[in-house]
């Protein structure tokens, strides 16, 4: 199992919005991976383990639909949880595509920087807790071993 701690991924085109979310989030003391393009976030997903990404939904190219579902296709990433960020003017229908492009919560721009730092500090606390359950059974799976060989 991989000792690297995982990040979140933050992928929005506008360095205005990296840079703030990079100021909610720094308390949190995770390492934050920026991305801006969906491009660069497939990247960064097959090159370290990531915990959650923060995805803006309208990008140039590679809109935040399109990288959620790439991200979704990929055994290695298929359990990463998304919150699409977007602006509150922005198309009503984007919510219900953003859930049934397997996103785990839906969030505002302008958001509350409470509310967002308590978001993502639940699904960092669930990554943490799914990683030793992980851990657990790998162990509990080696003594199995261990007893059906009789050492």
């Amino acid at each position: 199992m991989s000792t690297a701690r995982a990040g979140i991924l933050l992928v929005d085109d506008m360095e205005d919005n990296l840079t703030a979310l990079e100021a909610v989030l720094a308390s949190l003391n995770e390492p934050l991976i920026r991305a801006r393009s969906g491009e660069e976030a497939m990247k960064a997903v097959l090159r370290q383990p990531i915990a959650l990404v923060l995805l803006d939904v309208r990008m140039p190219g590679m809109d935040g639909f399109e990288t959620a579902a790439h991200i979704k296709r990929l055994d290695q990433t298929r359990d990463v949880p998304i919150i699409f960020l977007t602006g509150a003017d922005d198309d009503s229908g984007y919510a219900f595509r953003g859930y049934a492009t397997g996103a785990a919560d839906y969030v505002t721009k302008p958001f509350d920087p409470w509310v967002l730092r308590a978001k993502v500090s639940v699904f960092l606390d669930l990554y943490r807790k799914g990683r030793e359950v992980e851990r657990l059974r790998t162990e509990i799976q080696e003594l199995k071993r261990r007893v059906d060989e009789g050492t």
